[in-house]
Order: C-alpha cells, then structure tokens, then sequence
C-alpha cells in the first residue's frame, strides 16, 4: 500500500513538472519598450540590451563584469563566439562605462591627476572601439542606417570624442598654443597615446591664438531661445571660446568682428588599415571642422554626415555679450565701448554666402534678433546661401549719422574680406531693420539726390557765403545714393514717417538725459553754427534737438523729407507691422509705437500685419514671413542666373 501511494505521489508530481511552461509571456508598455531597446549606458547608466546579450553569450553578465572590467574585456577579445559588430560595439560601451565612472570619482578627488589620464585614456579607447566598428566591420555605416545599434555606437563615438578633446585641450592648452602659433601642427604625447593635429581650416586659432576654452554643445542650455538646432551625424559638437564678452572685445582698428564663439565640430581618427591594426594601434589624429561650410566628411571612402550644432555658438555669444546694460549706457550716451557702429559676423566670413544685415531698433542691440536670427540659423537651405551679419550702432546718434556710419562699416568689412567685391558675399545682400533700423534701412536703399539739401536751404535763412561751408560739411549727412549690395529689404515697425511717440512726456525726457559723443557732437555744433545767422539767434537750441528721438518724431523735418526719397529700383521690400488697436480701422491702427500710417510703405511687395505690440519681429508669424521672403529671394536669384 505504501508502495502503490508512493508511486502514485511520484506519477502526479511528474506529471505536474511536465505540464509547467519553461517559457511564459508578458507585456510591456511601449515606454518600456523603447526603454529596452534604445536604453544604454548614456541614457540609463546601465549597458544596452546588445551588450548585456553579448556579455551572456560569454558566459557572464553585467554583474560579473563590472566586478572586473578588464578581465570582462579580455574574454571579450578572446571569445570567438562573437561577430565584430557585436564584439566592438560592447568594448567601445564598456570603455565609456568606465570613463564615466572615473569622472564622478573625480568629483571627489579633482586633484588626482592618475585619475583624470585614465578618464581620458577610457574615453579614447571607447571613440577607438566604436570608430573600427564603424568603418572597419564587414557591414559599411549605410547597410546599417537603421539599426539602434549602429545610432548607439555613433553616440559613443561623439561622446568620447567630445570629453577627450575638451580633456586634452584642458590638459595640453598651453603646449597647443605655442604649437599652434608657430605652425598650426601639434603633437601631443600622452601615455600610451600620440594624439596629432591640426587647427588649419577652422576657426580654432583666432588671431594667433587658442580659444580660451572649448565648451561641450552638449552641456549647453539657453533660457530664451525658442529652439536649438544640430545636425545629426559624426563628431563633437564643440564652441570655441575667445573672449569673455562681445562689447569689450573690440579692435578700434576695424569695424567688425568675427564671432568670439565660432561653433565647431571634431572628429578623431585612428589609422590602420584594418580592424586588428586599428585596435593594436596608439595613434590618434584629430580633425576639426566649419560645420557652417562641411556638411559630410569622407572616412575610408564612405561619405557620413557630420555632426553640427548651429544654435549653441549663437547663444553663448548673447549671453555673454554684454549688450542688454550696453545698449542703454549707449543711448544715453555713457556707453564706453560703443561711439560707433559695428558688424557681428554671426560665423567665420564664407565669399559663397550672401549677406543678410540685421539693425536692430532704439535702445536695443543684436538680442532684438534672438530667435529671428537662431530660426534662421535652422533652416538648412537659408544656413547654406546666407550668413548672418549684426549690426550694433550706438541709438543715441541722429539718423543721417549713423546713416552715414553704418554705410560705411559695412562697406569696410565687404573691402576687407571681399577687396575685388565680385563674390556672393558682396552681392544680392538682404537688409532686414526693426523701428529705427528699419528707418535706417531705408536710407541705405533710397537716393536722396538734392532733396535733403534743398530741404535745408528751405527752412533756414543761409547767406550764400555760408552755403559753400555749409554744404562741405552737411553733404555726407544729406546727399547720399542707394547702396548697391542689397537687393532686398524688410522693413519691420518702420517709422518711416516718424512717430508722435517720440513727443510724449517719456520720450521727451529720456531724450533729454541723452548725449552726443564729443566728436559727433562737435560736428553738430559745427554745422549749427552754419545754420543760424549769428546775428538772429544762438544755435544751443539746434544742437540741443538733434539726437535720435527727436529724429524719430513725426514732427522732425528730416525724417518727414527722408520719408519721401526714392527706394532704388533694384531693390525689392517688403513690411511687417503689429497692431494692438484691432477695434480700429486698420489706417488708423498701431502697435503702441509706431502708427500703421507711417510704417506703410507704397509699392511693397509684401505687407503683413500681426496681432502684437511693437516688438513684432520675435512673434512667430513675422519669422515664418522673414523665411518666405528670403526663400523667395532664393528663388529669384536662382531664376535669374538661369
């Protein structure tokens, strides 16, 4: 009987370890999903699902091998089990989770100099493994374009690179600038590396120097700017340093300056002619790049795009420009660094792409065009025929002088780049002016002829002995002709016409506080002097009401007559007003500053209106306008050409 129980016991326990599933079946969401597939150790501080597979199929996991790492990496070279996608793929995943790892116990001994070099080391060792999985496998990059995996390697590739070319420049800063100022050649020994280069061809050397500092884009956040905008491919995406500020950076020689913040993009190659002698080899070359000019880079015959970041070199240039006390200091005449207009070159200067020239409006700067000119910046088509040039003039000046100096700022930085004035660069140029600067933009594209002068001998009582002195001096100021770069023009809250703003209380106090630079205001005492008949009356009331407010009133005689000169025939133009008076018949309407009436212009080829205040530039339908029209600039050069 016991027998049989027994028996029985057993059959029933057989056939319920038979009947169990060794397999059963679950759900994920898709955020665990996506999780599972494309999370990694950039992403979640764990190794991706790829490389956990790799490491089992050597018979240990991601346990075991952090235990140890380098006897994990040993069995990982030595496995046969293994493809060598999957092989480099895991080392150059391993070699970053390491690199990562010495970095935050840096935090803790920021002095250990071992610590730091083998931080380093890592990072190279990772950028290696993952640059012959890339370029030495079987499979070339394009039988991979859409794999995870391949995208995930690419990271670890860029990553490494970026946190060992900021390390080594860091490291060897000093070293660097005496090679680089000699020939432009370096050669870096660092244990158990050789890391060669060269800064020709890209903006790393700026007047004979290093940048002060090279700044990850990727550590980079803005508060302002709408979007921020990159090129997906291969490479760091790096911003070179120069200067600490915009505004107290400048050379009084000249009249413009390239950007102090150039964006740049670093590659780094190993070379070897296949995967063993990449991998055995311990040299490293460093390529660096204009991602404004290269789109894609060549690698062992494989053209890949390069990677680019467009937005982080523009906003760091705002947020340490300075401008924002600046342009208030500057109107009110207490700036110290501003006595004259100059040109931002938003990137190093590019013969082949047609200038768009921003001005901004009073009391403001190039942050007027914060996110104008980033959406510019992100527009592929417009970012390969256009470069952005800011102009920042000091607000405080009358119109016709800062007419005259903004003419020829510009016309100097085209001489100095463009000495012959045959490239792109110097032709077909966009003019773009908010409120003043679209009052100033005006003048650049209009011919004055004798009107202006005429105007003037009208309302003042000038012997004709006076008229010759008066006429040498007053001339550059009155009697001017179109430039012949621009072809186009946008004309955004223009008071062309002037406004009655610049006659209320506010204004008339502000205009009170402002003064003239010593030598423009000796000009103007000059040609007052001219003016007025010494025996009739004192010319300290004339002096006294020239400066850019009362240029600005809708009662100023030479905004009223400048308003009627003729826009050059070669010039298309377009305006963009706000209105926050929609209750109102739009003639009658304005956008709290300046008046429909006077921001009209007739024989526009494009007119648009937006529900906002004056600062209708930044608003989302005038960029999407701005766009249209330079696409249609685009369009018509290309027709033109044809």
């Amino acid at each position: 009987m016991f027998n049989i129980t027994r028996l029985a016991t057993a059959t029933l326990i057989a056939l319920t370890v038979s009947g169990c599933a060794i397999v059963s079946v679950g759900s994920v969401s898709s955020e665990d999903y996506l999780s599972a597939r494309r999370g990694d150790v950039l992403t979640t501080g764990k190794l991706s699902a790829s490389s956990r597979t790799a490491l089992q199929v050597v018979g240990t996991d991601e346990e075991g091998c952090n235990r140890d790492l380098a006897n994990c990496r040993k069995t990982l070279i030595a496995n046969i089990g293994l493809s060598d996608e999957q092989r480099l793929s895991t080392l150059s995943e391993l070699w970053l989770q390491e690199a990562l790892r010495h970095e935050e116990a840096q935090i803790l001994e920021p002095a250990n100099d071992a610590l730091k070099a083998a931080t380093l080391s890592a990072f190279l060792e990772s950028a290696k493994q993952a640059y012959a999985y890339l370029f030495f496998t079987s499979r070339t990059p394009d039988l991979r374009a859409m794999e995870d995996r391949q995208a995930q390697v690419r990271d670890y590739y860029n990553f490494s690179t970026q946190q060992a070319v900021v390390g080594l420049f860091n490291r060897y800063r000093d070293q660097l600038e005496r090679s680089v100022s000699q020939d432009k050649t370096y050669l870096l020994d660092f244990d158990p590396w050789q890391v060669s280069g060269s800064t020709a061809g890209i903006s790393l050397s700026h007047k004979g120097q290093l940048p002060k500092e090279l700044v990850a884009a990727s550590s980079l956040t803005f508060k302002g700017l709408r979007n921020q905008y990159r090129r997906d491919g291969l490479g760091a995406e790096l911003v070179a340093v120069f200067a600490d500020s915009v505004v107290k950076q400048e050379d009084e020689n000249k009249p413009w300056s390239e950007t102090p913040f150039p964006s740049i993009t670093v590659m780094l190659r190993f070379p070897g002619n296949s995967i063993d002698t990449v991998l055995a080899g311990n040299r490293v070359e460093l390529q660096g790049f204009d991602p404004h000019r290269n789109v894609s880079v060549d690698v062992r015959g494989i053209r890949v795009p390069l990677a680019a970041n467009f937005t982080s070199g523009y906003g760091l240039w705002l947020a340490r420009s300075g401008f924002a006390q600046e342009s208030l200091l500057s109107l009110i005449g207490r700036s110290e660094t501003l006595d004259k207009p100059r040109i931002y070159l938003m990137q190093p200067f590019d013969p082949n792409r047609r200038v768009i020239l921003m001005l901004h409006g009073l009391a403001s700067s190039p942050e007027a065009w914060v996110n104008v000119a980033n959406e510019l910046l992100g527009d592929e088509e417009l970012r390969q025929n256009y470069q952005i040039w800011q102009v920042y003039y000091p607000t405080n000046l009358p119109l016709p002088f800062n007419n005259r100096e903004i003419r020829e700022a510009v016309n100097a930085t085209l001489k100095n780049f463009d000495p012959q004035g045959k490239r792109r660069a110097s032709n077909d140029m966009v003019l773009i002016g908010h409120s003043m600067g679209g009052v100033l933009a005006r003048l650049m594209v209009s011919n004055s002829g004798d009107t202006l002068w005429e105007a003037v001998l009208e309302r003042y009582n000038i012997s004709q002995k006076r008229e010759t002195k008066l006429r040498q001096k007053i001339e550059p100021y009155v009697i001017f002709d179109a430039m012949p770069q621009p072809t186009r023009a946008i004309f955004i809250a223009a008071p062309h016409r002037g406004t009655p703003y610049a006659e209320n209380r506010f204004a008339r106090f502000v205009s009170g506080l402002i003064r003239l630079p010593a030598t423009v205001l000796s000009r103007v005492t000059e040609i007052g002097q001219l003016l007025v008949n010494p025996d009739e009356a004192s010319n300290e009331p004339l002096v006294g009401s020239i400066n850019s407010i009362k240029n600005l009133s809708d009662q100023d005689p030479f905004v009223r007559e400048s308003s009627k000169l003729p826009i050059s025939s070669k010039v298309t133009y377009h305006s963009i007003m706000g209105n926050v008076t929609p209750e109102v018949i739009l003639e009658a309407s304005s956008d709290g500053v300046v008046p429909y009436a006077s921001a009209k212009l007739e024989g526009s080829a494009s007119e648009l209106v937006v529900n906002s205040w004056h600062s209708v530039q930044e608003t989302p339908e005038a960029i999407v306008e701005i766009r249209r029209i330079l696409h249609e600039h685009l369009s018509q050069l290309r027709t033109d050409q044809r």
